[in-house]
């Protein structure tokens, strides 16, 4: 399970607000948070910087944490 929404709310944004930092639609950034989507490394790495740039602090592996084994 990722914590986009979780970093999100952190800082106030609305997932409209996220999508229209990255140029998505909101739905996309719904289905990311709901897991319904998964998305890919480039995708995960745009999250991240476009989070930081909105005054989260959070790394790919905080924002994507790995499976424990």
């Amino acid at each position: 399970m990722n914590k986009i929404a979780e970093e999100r709310q952190k800082v106030g944004l609305s997932q409209s607000g996220l999508a229209a930092e990255l140029g998505w639609t909101t739905s996309r950034i719904g289905n990311y948070e709901a897991g319904i989507r998964k998305p890919d490394l480039e995708s995960c790495r745009l999250l991240v910087s476009a989070l930081n740039r909105l005054g989260c602090r959070t790394t790919l592996d905080q924002l994507f944490p790995p499976f424990e084994s």
